[in-house]
């Protein structure tokens, strides 16, 4: 779960000083592993306060990445 924190962050550095396209494509990609990681790894593993289930926190992980995912591929630089 670090390591998508770690490109998260690193798109976000990237979105805010360099390249606006590249940097949000990183970020989406940083939320996208989180949710891929979230829906593999168990419920001990890794978790949001362990207030929702898995499959919740997947899901929505995965949906908002897909979001700022679509939306940096259809904005024009």
């Amino acid at each position: 779960m670090a390591l998508s924190g770690l490109v998260a962050a690193a798109g976000l550095v990237i979105l805010t000083f360099y390249d606006w396209r590249n940097g949000i494509l990183i970020f989406a990609g940083g939320v996208l592993l989180a949710g891929l990681l979230r829906a593999a790894l168990g419920d001990d593993a890794a978790g949001l306060l362990h207030v929702r289930s898995r499959m919740f926190d997947a899901a929505l992980l995965l949906g908002v990445g897909a979001a700022i995912l679509l939306l940096g591929l259809i904005v024009p630089s």
